[in-house]
């Protein structure tokens, strides 16, 4: 039986797929919805580069505030649905940070949507479904 879910929740359409997923069709779990924080995501559309860290912590403090954002839209998902949601969000790279997250949390199924990103960066960087698919110590649903 699956007694903790962990739904990685971005701004995508699939994220969105996957927590109402979840939420139907594991009604007695506890599930929780992470959203990563990747400081290159960041980096990469400001341009910046080692030296320019002055606006670190301006930058942070948005991506943070961003992130409360996208996992209240998953709270008021979840009670739409009836359901409680767990929530966090962490800095790191994606799909590393989504492993680790299972490994420290006592996770025991993922379901997470077939792809958040879009593009040459997809291309460039791999499918974090398919990186988490292969890692990850518990099974892996992964939504389309």
């Amino acid at each position: 039986m699956t007694d903790h879910i962990l739904v990685p929740f971005d701004d995508s359409e699939r994220s969105t797929q996957a927590l109402e997923f979840a939420l139907r069709e594991h009604p007695e779990a506890r599930i929780t919805a992470l959203h990563v924080v990747d400081p290159s995501d960041f980096y990469a559309a400001t341009g910046m580069e080692g030296g320019a860290m002055a606006n670190y912590d301006e930058i942070m403090s948005h991506q943070n505030e961003r992130a409360e954002n996208l996992l209240a839209e998953a709270t008021e998902l979840a009670e739409g649905a009836g359901r409680e949601l767990d929530t966090d969000h962490v800095v790191g790279s994606v799909s590393r940070s989504i492993i680790a997250y299972v490994e420290d949390s006592d996770v025991d199924h993922v379901v997470m949507g077939s792809h958040g990103r879009t593009g040459a960066r997809r291309i460039l960087l791999g499918s974090v479904a398919e990186t988490v698919a292969r890692r990850s110590p518990v099974p892996v649903t992964i939504v389309r």
